[in-house]
């Protein structure tokens, strides 16, 4: 991880970008703090649909703000919610997409920010999808 950034810091962001969180149907806020590998810190929150299959998760919507601003690796992703939950299914593959080989993914209970579990893309998504170009 890049040594200008904490790990308290990546999770004071998310826990902000929690607090804007759009959960109306699930009343389940989460943030998100993605670390690229430039450095630059970019948060999410998710944001529901009354058609919940549109929905955007935090991670997903974190993920989209950096590539929007060209960025294309990174290097920590922090997930702030409670209870402490891991990335969805769909949010592990995006992820997996612009992981950095030592990538660490860390959920942060709200409630407790003490309770934390991290885990690298390889442990959440052993054989993840790859597009091969032909």
């Amino acid at each position: 991880m890049n040594t200008k950034v904490t790990l308290d810091e990546l999770i004071r962001i998310a826990s902000e970008y929690r607090q804007q969180a759009y959960a109306p149907y699930s009343k389940f806020p989460v943030g998100a703090a993605v670390l690229a590998e430039s450095g630059d810190i970019f948060g999410g929150c998710n944001i529901e649909n009354g058609v919940l299959g549109l929905t955007n998760c935090a991670e997903r919507v974190a993920i989209a703000s950096a590539v929007a601003a060209g960025q294309r690796s990174f290097l920590q992703i922090v997930i702030v919610a409670h209870p402490l939950s891991p990335p969805c299914g769909a949010c592990r593959q995006v992820i997996s997409e612009f992981a950095s080989s030592n990538l660490i993914v860390t959920a942060v209970d709200a409630d407790n920010p003490k309770v934390q579990q991290s885990w690298s893309m390889e442990e959440l998504l052993p054989d993840d999808f790859r597009f091969e170009k032909r």
